[in-house]
Protein backbone atom coordinates (compact mmCIF):
# COMPACT_ATOMS: atom_id res chain seq x y z
CA UNK A 1 0.00 0.00 0.00
CA UNK A 2 1.44 3.38 -0.94
CA UNK A 3 1.45 6.35 1.39
CA UNK A 4 -1.25 7.93 -0.75
CA UNK A 5 -3.66 5.01 -0.47
CA UNK A 6 -6.16 5.07 2.42
CA UNK A 7 -5.49 2.71 5.29
CA UNK A 8 -7.73 -0.32 5.55
CA UNK A 9 -9.25 -0.21 9.01
CA UNK A 10 -10.61 -3.05 11.10
CA UNK A 11 -14.27 -3.13 12.08
CA UNK A 12 -15.17 -3.51 15.72
CA UNK A 13 -17.67 -3.93 18.49
CA UNK A 14 -16.76 -2.20 21.74
CA UNK A 15 -18.25 -3.04 25.13
CA UNK A 16 -18.96 0.34 26.67
CA UNK A 17 -19.96 -1.15 30.03
CA UNK A 18 -21.06 1.13 32.84
CA UNK A 19 -20.52 4.89 32.57
CA UNK A 20 -18.00 4.35 35.38
CA UNK A 21 -15.65 2.94 32.76
CA UNK A 22 -14.84 6.56 31.95
CA UNK A 23 -13.09 6.87 35.33
CA UNK A 24 -11.41 3.45 35.28
CA UNK A 25 -7.80 3.79 34.15
CA UNK A 26 -7.11 0.05 34.39
CA UNK A 27 -9.97 -1.08 32.16
CA UNK A 28 -9.47 1.96 29.97
CA UNK A 29 -5.87 0.93 29.35
CA UNK A 30 -7.09 -2.24 27.63
CA UNK A 31 -9.17 -0.17 25.22
CA UNK A 32 -6.23 2.18 24.67
CA UNK A 33 -3.96 -0.77 23.82
CA UNK A 34 -6.53 -2.05 21.33
CA UNK A 35 -6.71 1.30 19.57
CA UNK A 36 -2.94 1.74 19.56
CA UNK A 37 -2.55 -1.60 17.77
CA UNK A 38 -4.66 -0.29 14.85
CA UNK A 39 -3.69 2.18 12.15
CA UNK A 40 -4.88 5.63 13.14
CA UNK A 41 -8.23 6.25 11.42
CA UNK A 42 -9.07 9.45 9.61
CA UNK A 43 -12.53 9.30 11.22
CA UNK A 44 -14.79 7.08 13.33
CA UNK A 45 -18.39 6.10 12.62
CA UNK A 46 -20.08 4.53 15.63
CA UNK A 47 -23.51 3.00 16.26
CA UNK A 48 -24.45 3.07 19.96
CA UNK A 49 -27.14 1.14 21.81
CA UNK A 50 -28.14 4.41 23.45
CA UNK A 51 -29.55 6.13 20.40
CA UNK A 52 -32.44 4.29 18.80
CA UNK A 53 -34.59 5.75 16.03
CA UNK A 54 -37.09 4.52 13.48
CA UNK A 55 -34.72 5.10 10.55
CA UNK A 56 -30.92 5.30 10.50
CA UNK A 57 -30.09 8.85 11.47
CA UNK A 58 -26.89 10.87 11.21
CA UNK A 59 -25.93 12.76 14.35
CA UNK A 60 -24.11 16.05 14.76
CA UNK A 61 -21.38 16.92 12.27
CA UNK A 62 -20.01 19.70 14.48
CA UNK A 63 -18.48 19.53 17.96
CA UNK A 64 -21.17 19.75 20.65
CA UNK A 65 -21.11 19.29 24.43
CA UNK A 66 -21.41 15.68 25.56
CA UNK A 67 -24.68 14.00 26.44
CA UNK A 68 -24.62 12.74 30.04
CA UNK A 69 -27.42 10.26 29.53
CA UNK A 70 -27.34 8.57 32.95
CA UNK A 71 -27.98 9.32 36.61
CA UNK A 72 -27.01 7.95 39.99
CA UNK A 73 -23.29 7.65 39.23
CA UNK A 74 -20.22 9.50 40.46
CA UNK A 75 -20.81 13.24 39.86
CA UNK A 76 -17.28 13.44 38.43
CA UNK A 77 -18.65 11.86 35.25
CA UNK A 78 -20.56 15.03 34.52
CA UNK A 79 -17.35 17.05 34.51
CA UNK A 80 -15.70 14.97 31.77
CA UNK A 81 -15.11 16.75 28.50
CA UNK A 82 -14.36 15.03 25.20
CA UNK A 83 -14.56 17.18 22.11
CA UNK A 84 -13.49 15.43 18.90
CA UNK A 85 -14.01 17.21 15.58
CA UNK A 86 -17.13 16.55 13.57
CA UNK A 87 -16.99 14.58 10.33
CA UNK A 88 -19.27 16.25 7.76
CA UNK A 89 -17.43 14.64 4.84
CA UNK A 90 -17.96 11.18 6.33
CA UNK A 91 -21.60 12.02 7.00
CA UNK A 92 -21.99 12.80 3.30
CA UNK A 93 -20.35 9.48 2.44
CA UNK A 94 -22.67 7.59 4.81
CA UNK A 95 -25.64 9.31 3.22
CA UNK A 96 -24.45 8.18 -0.20
CA UNK A 97 -23.86 4.60 0.93
CA UNK A 98 -27.38 4.49 2.40
CA UNK A 99 -29.03 6.15 -0.60
CA UNK A 100 -31.44 3.25 -0.99
CA UNK A 101 -32.94 3.62 2.49
CA UNK A 102 -34.69 6.42 4.32
CA UNK A 103 -32.13 8.27 6.40
CA UNK A 104 -32.60 11.05 8.88
CA UNK A 105 -30.41 13.87 10.16
CA UNK A 106 -30.21 15.13 13.71
CA UNK A 107 -27.65 17.96 13.76
CA UNK A 108 -28.25 18.69 17.46
CA UNK A 109 -27.70 15.10 18.61
CA UNK A 110 -24.79 15.01 21.08
CA UNK A 111 -22.49 12.02 21.59
CA UNK A 112 -23.99 9.70 24.22
CA UNK A 113 -22.02 7.70 26.76
CA UNK A 114 -22.01 4.63 24.51
CA UNK A 115 -19.76 6.71 22.26
CA UNK A 116 -17.62 8.98 24.41
CA UNK A 117 -16.92 6.62 27.31
CA UNK A 118 -14.96 4.08 25.21
CA UNK A 119 -13.52 6.65 22.81
CA UNK A 120 -11.98 8.83 25.51
CA UNK A 121 -9.82 5.81 26.38
CA UNK A 122 -9.23 4.62 22.83
CA UNK A 123 -8.41 8.04 21.35
CA UNK A 124 -7.72 10.27 24.36
CA UNK A 125 -6.35 13.16 22.30
CA UNK A 126 -9.84 13.59 20.77
CA UNK A 127 -8.14 14.35 17.47
CA UNK A 128 -10.06 11.85 15.31
CA UNK A 129 -13.36 13.12 13.88
CA UNK A 130 -16.39 11.22 15.17
CA UNK A 131 -19.79 10.66 13.59
CA UNK A 132 -22.56 8.90 15.47
CA UNK A 133 -25.15 6.96 13.51
CA UNK A 134 -28.31 5.85 15.26
CA UNK A 135 -29.39 2.26 15.81
CA UNK A 136 -32.60 1.95 13.77
CA UNK A 137 -35.49 -0.10 15.12
CA UNK A 138 -35.23 -2.90 12.59
CA UNK A 139 -35.14 -6.69 12.54
CA UNK A 140 -31.72 -8.37 12.97
CA UNK A 141 -31.36 -9.22 9.27
CA UNK A 142 -32.05 -5.60 8.31
CA UNK A 143 -29.42 -4.35 10.75
CA UNK A 144 -26.93 -6.82 9.30
CA UNK A 145 -27.71 -5.50 5.82
CA UNK A 146 -27.27 -1.94 7.06
CA UNK A 147 -23.76 -2.89 8.10
CA UNK A 148 -23.09 -4.46 4.70
CA UNK A 149 -24.02 -1.19 3.03
CA UNK A 150 -21.53 0.67 5.22
CA UNK A 151 -18.67 -1.79 4.64
CA UNK A 152 -16.76 0.46 2.18
CA UNK A 153 -15.98 2.86 5.03
CA UNK A 154 -13.34 0.48 6.36
CA UNK A 155 -11.43 0.71 3.08
CA UNK A 156 -11.51 4.50 3.30
CA UNK A 157 -9.54 4.79 6.56
CA UNK A 158 -12.72 5.05 8.65
CA UNK A 159 -13.04 2.98 11.81
CA UNK A 160 -16.57 1.55 12.01
CA UNK A 161 -17.68 0.53 15.50
CA UNK A 162 -20.78 -0.90 17.11
CA UNK A 163 -21.06 -0.01 20.80
CA UNK A 164 -23.06 -2.15 23.21
CA UNK A 165 -22.58 -5.01 25.68
CA UNK A 166 -22.68 -8.71 24.73
CA UNK A 167 -24.35 -9.75 27.98
CA UNK A 168 -26.51 -6.99 29.44
CA UNK A 169 -29.09 -7.70 32.13
CA UNK A 170 -29.07 -4.81 34.58
CA UNK A 171 -31.41 -6.64 36.94
CA UNK A 172 -28.75 -9.28 37.52
CA UNK A 173 -25.60 -7.22 38.05
CA UNK A 174 -23.61 -7.37 41.28
CA UNK A 175 -22.48 -3.89 42.28
CA UNK A 176 -20.08 -5.25 44.92
CA UNK A 177 -17.90 -6.51 42.10
CA UNK A 178 -17.19 -9.80 43.88
CA UNK A 179 -19.68 -12.19 42.25
CA UNK A 180 -18.52 -14.71 39.67
CA UNK A 181 -20.24 -14.64 36.26
CA UNK A 182 -23.37 -16.81 36.43
CA UNK A 183 -23.58 -19.85 34.12
CA UNK A 184 -26.23 -18.27 31.89
CA UNK A 185 -24.02 -15.23 31.24
CA UNK A 186 -21.02 -17.41 30.42
CA UNK A 187 -23.17 -19.55 28.12
CA UNK A 188 -24.34 -16.60 26.02
CA UNK A 189 -20.92 -14.95 25.93
CA UNK A 190 -19.25 -18.22 24.92
CA UNK A 191 -21.83 -18.80 22.20
CA UNK A 192 -21.05 -15.37 20.77
CA UNK A 193 -17.34 -16.15 20.84
CA UNK A 194 -17.89 -19.43 19.01
CA UNK A 195 -20.16 -18.14 16.24
CA UNK A 196 -17.95 -15.12 15.66
CA UNK A 197 -14.78 -17.19 15.40
CA UNK A 198 -16.56 -19.42 12.88
CA UNK A 199 -17.97 -16.36 11.09
CA UNK A 200 -21.38 -17.99 11.30
CA UNK A 201 -23.28 -14.82 10.56
CA UNK A 202 -26.54 -16.69 9.91
CA UNK A 203 -26.44 -17.97 13.48
CA UNK A 204 -25.62 -14.50 14.78
CA UNK A 205 -28.59 -12.98 12.97
CA UNK A 206 -30.73 -15.84 14.29
CA UNK A 207 -29.63 -15.28 17.89
CA UNK A 208 -33.20 -14.98 19.16
CA UNK A 209 -33.78 -18.66 18.42
CA UNK A 210 -30.27 -20.11 18.50
CA UNK A 211 -28.42 -18.40 21.34
CA UNK A 212 -28.54 -20.09 24.77
CA UNK A 213 -30.07 -18.08 27.62
CA UNK A 214 -30.87 -15.22 25.25
CA UNK A 215 -33.76 -13.91 27.33
CA UNK A 216 -31.58 -13.73 30.45
CA UNK A 217 -28.62 -12.22 28.63
CA UNK A 218 -30.77 -9.57 26.96
CA UNK A 219 -34.18 -8.79 28.47
CA UNK A 220 -34.08 -6.00 25.89
CA UNK A 221 -31.93 -6.32 22.79
CA UNK A 222 -30.52 -2.86 22.12
CA UNK A 223 -27.08 -3.63 23.59
CA UNK A 224 -26.63 -6.70 21.38
CA UNK A 225 -27.89 -5.27 18.09
CA UNK A 226 -24.91 -2.97 17.32
CA UNK A 227 -22.88 -6.18 16.97
CA UNK A 228 -25.09 -7.19 14.05
CA UNK A 229 -24.39 -3.91 12.25
CA UNK A 230 -20.64 -4.35 12.74
CA UNK A 231 -20.79 -8.01 11.69
CA UNK A 232 -22.69 -7.05 8.56
CA UNK A 233 -19.94 -4.63 7.61
CA UNK A 234 -17.30 -7.27 8.32
CA UNK A 235 -19.10 -9.95 6.30
CA UNK A 236 -18.32 -8.28 2.98
CA UNK A 237 -14.69 -9.38 3.19
CA UNK A 238 -12.95 -12.31 4.83
CA UNK A 239 -11.76 -10.89 8.14
CA UNK A 240 -10.05 -12.66 11.03
CA UNK A 241 -11.88 -12.31 14.33
CA UNK A 242 -10.21 -11.56 17.65
CA UNK A 243 -11.25 -10.35 21.08
CA UNK A 244 -9.00 -7.53 22.32
CA UNK A 245 -10.88 -7.37 25.63
CA UNK A 246 -12.84 -10.15 27.33
CA UNK A 247 -14.15 -11.16 30.74
CA UNK A 248 -16.93 -9.86 32.96
CA UNK A 249 -17.58 -7.04 35.40
CA UNK A 250 -20.33 -6.53 37.96
CA UNK A 251 -20.87 -10.28 37.87
CA UNK A 252 -22.76 -10.72 34.62
CA UNK A 253 -21.84 -7.73 32.42
CA UNK A 254 -19.68 -8.91 29.51
CA UNK A 255 -16.60 -6.88 28.64
CA UNK A 256 -15.97 -8.74 25.38
CA UNK A 257 -14.90 -6.51 22.51
CA UNK A 258 -14.68 -7.84 18.96
CA UNK A 259 -12.29 -6.95 16.17
CA UNK A 260 -12.82 -7.99 12.58
CA UNK A 261 -9.31 -7.48 11.18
Amino acid sequence: MSALEPKRMPIGFVAHGSPMLALDAVKGAELRAWAEAMPKPRAIVIVSAHWQTRDPTIGATTTLPLLYDFSGFDPALNTIRYAPPGAPDVAARVEKLLAKVTIGKSPDRKLDHGVWVPLLHMFPAADVPVLQLSLPRREPAELFDLGRALAPLADEAVLFLGSGVLVHNLRSIDLTGHAAPPPWARAFDSWCEDVLLRRDFDALVGFRVLAPKRAMAHPTEEHFLPLLVAAGAASVRSRAVSFPVAGFEYGSLSRRCVQFA
